[in-house]
C-alpha cells in the first residue's frame, strides 16, 4: 500500500466517492434487474398456470378414447393467438396424445418433471430457444380396470426468448449507464473535493508564514469549516504554547547570562586587582576565599539548572516511601534555628501528616520554602508551617509576615531567576532557582503549589496526593 502514500487527499477522496457511488449503482442495478426478471417470470407463470387449469378442466370431459379427438380440437382452438406457447399431452407410456407444432420436448424429460417436481417452473432448451415450462400428471374422467382415474402427462411451455433479448439490452444499457455515471460522478467528485479542500490550501499558506521570528502569527478561524476551524484552533493553541516556551527560553537565556556575568565579572576583577602588584600571602588567601565563594555559587546555580532541565524533560522520577512531614519540618527547624535567631524569628509547626513521597526531594522542597520565608520575613515575626491531612492527600502551608507581593507577581515567583525586589538580589546568597525547583518537585509528585499574599502575610500552599502518580 505504499502507492497510497503518494496519492493526494483529493485523489483519495475522489476514488472513494467514485467507488461508493459505483457500488450503490451496481446494487441498484441488481435490484432493478432482479425485479424485472421476477416480473417476467410472474407473467409467464400466470399464462402457464391458466393453460394448465384449462387443460385440467378439458381432461375432465375425457371418459373414453373416443373423447380424445374432441380434446385435441379443443386444445388447438384454445391455443390460437398464443404465439410462443407450446403444449404437449402424453399417455403414461409416453405416447403423445397432443402436441403443438414446436412442442418437440423429449418425452423422458416431460415425464421426469411431471412425476418428480409437478407444478414447479423449469427452463428447457430446444436448439436456440429457451422455454419456461410446467409439467404435471393430470387426471381424466376415464377409469382403469381397478377403478382408478386414468392420468395423462401434460406439459405447457412458453418461449422466453423475447424476455431474454430485452434483459440483454437492458443490462447493456445499465452497464453503460453505470460506467458513464461513475465517470461523471468522478469528475463532479473531484471538483467538489477540490472546492471543499480549498480552505486547507489557505490554512497551509497561513501556516507557512509562521517562523521562529513570527510565532505571534495566528491562523484565521472565522471563515473555515467547523472541522478545519477546530484544527486551526488547536494549531493556534500550539503556537501560543510555542511562543510562551520561546519567550521563557529567551528570558531564561538572558537571566542565565545576567546571573553568570556578575560572578564572572567579580572573579575577573578580583583576580586582576590581585595580579596588579605583588601582595602578601594573606591578601592572596583573601582573594582566593572570595573567588571560592563565587565559584561555589556558580556551581550551585549550574547544578540547579541541570536539575531543572531534567525535570522539564520528565527525567526526575520520585521514589516511594512513607514520609513523616512533622519530623522533616522539625529537622529543618533545627538547621535554620541559628539564622532565625539572628532575625529574631519564631519557627512554629501545627499539625502532622504522612505522605507517600521521595524523602530527599520533599526535604529539599520544604527547605527551599523555609529558607525563602526566613529570608523575606520581617524581624520579630513568626514563620509558621501548617500540616493538614485531607481525605484526598496532604496540605502543606508555609506562612511568613513581610513585604506584600503584588497579585500580578504571585504567579511569577516560581519562574527561574525571578525576584520580587530586584534591588536585593546581590545580598541574596541564593541562586534564584529555589522556588522553580520547588514547583518542579511538587509537579513530579503529581501535586500543585500556589502563593498568596494578603495583609502582609505571604502563604505558600502545597497540595500532595496520598500516593505518587503511577
Amino acid at each position: 500500500m505504499r502507492w497510497l502514500n503518494r496519492v493526494s487527499l483529493t485523489q483519495r477522496l475522489t476514488l472513494m466517492f467514485v467507488a461508493a457511488t459505483t457500488v450503490v449503482l451496481l446494487v441498484l442495478g441488481w435490484v432493478v434487474t432482479s425485479s424485472v426478471e421476477q416480473h417476467f417470470k410472474d407473467l409467464d407463470m400466470e399464462v402457464l398456470s391458466g393453460k394448465m387449469a384449462l387443460i385440467t378442466q378439458a381432461l375432465q370431459g375425457v371418459a373414453s378414447p373416443d373423447d380424445l379427438t374432441p380434446l385435441t380440437h379443443q386444445l388447438a382452438r384454445s391455443l390460437i393467438g398464443h404465439h410462443g406457447l407450446e403444449v404437449m399431452v402424453m399417455e403414461p407410456d409416453q405416447s403423445v396424445i397432443f402436441a403443438t407444432a414446436h412442442a418437440t420436448f423429449p418425452a423422458s424429460t416431460v415425464a421426469a418433471q411431471a412425476l418428480q417436481a409437478p407444478d414447479q417452473p423449469v427452463l428447457w432448451q430446444l436448439g436456440e430457444q429457451t422455454y419456461r415450462a410446467l409439467a404435471a400428471q393430470l387426471p381424466t374422467a376415464a377409469r382403469d380396470a381397478q377403478g382408478q382415474s386414468v392420468r395423462v402427462l401434460v406439459a405447457a411451455a412458453i418461449d422466453i426468448g423475447h424476455h431474454q433479448a430485452y434483459m440483454r439490452s437492458f443490462l447493456q444499457t445499465l452497464w453503460w449507464f453505470v460506467a458513464g455515471a461513475a465517470t461523471l460522478l468522478g469528475l463532479l467528485g473531484w471538483f467538489v473535493v477540490r472546492r471543499g479542500l480549498a480552505p486547507l490550501s489557505t490554512l497551509r499558506d497561513q501556516a507557512s508564514v509562521v517562523t521562529a521570528q513570527q510565532l505571534s502569527h495566528r491562523l484565521p478561524v472565522a471563515r473555515l469549516p467547523v472541522e478545519l476551524a477546530q484544527l486551526a484552533e488547536s494549531l493556534n493553541a500550539m503556537l501560543a504554547r510555542l511562543e510562551a516556551a520561546f519567550a521563557r527560553l529567551s528570558d531564561f537565556s538572558s537571566d542565565i547570562a545576567h546571573e553568570l556575568r556578575t560572578p564572572v565579572s567579580n572573579l575577573m576583577t578580583q583576580t586582576q586587582v590581585a595580579l596588579s602588584r605583588p601582595r602578601n600571602a594573606e591578601d592572596y588567601q583573601a582573594v582566593l576565599a572570595s573567588n571560592a565563594e563565587e565559584l561555589d555559587r556558580m556551581a550551585r546555580m549550574i547544578s540547579d539548572m541541570l536539575w531543572l532541565a531534567k525535570a522539564d524533560n520528565g527525567l526526575v522520577v520520585p521514589s516511594r516511601s512513607t514520609v513523616c512531614l512533622a519530623d522533616e519540618v522539625r529537622a529543618l527547624f533545627d538547621y535554620y534555628e541559628a539564622v532565625a535567631d539572628e532575625k529574631d524569628l519564631q519557627l512554629t509547626l501545627q499539625g502532622t501528616a504522612n505522605v507517600q513521597a521521595d524523602r530527599l526531594m520533599l526535604r529539599r522542597t520544604l527547605s527551599n520554602l523555609l529558607s525563602n520565608a526566613i529570608r523575606h520575613a520581617s524581624p520579630g515575626t513568626a514563620v509558621q508551617v501548617t500540616l493538614k491531612a485531607q481525605q484526598s492527600g496532604v496540605d502543606i502551608c508555609v506562612m511568613n509576615q513581610g513585604d506584600p507581593i503584588a497579585p500580578e507577581l504571585l504567579e511569577r515567583v516560581f519562574d527561574r531567576f525571578f525576584r520580587v525586589d530586584p534591588s536585593r538580589h546581590r545580598s541574596d546568597q541564593g541562586t534564584g532557582l529555589g522556588l522553580a525547583i520547588t514547583r518542579s518537585i511538587v509537579t513530579a509528585h503529581g501535586g500543585t503549589i500556589g502563593a498568596a499574599s494578603s495583609g502582609g502575610v505571604i502563604t505558600f500552599t502545597i497540595k500532595l496526593a496520598s500516593h505518587l502518580p503511577g
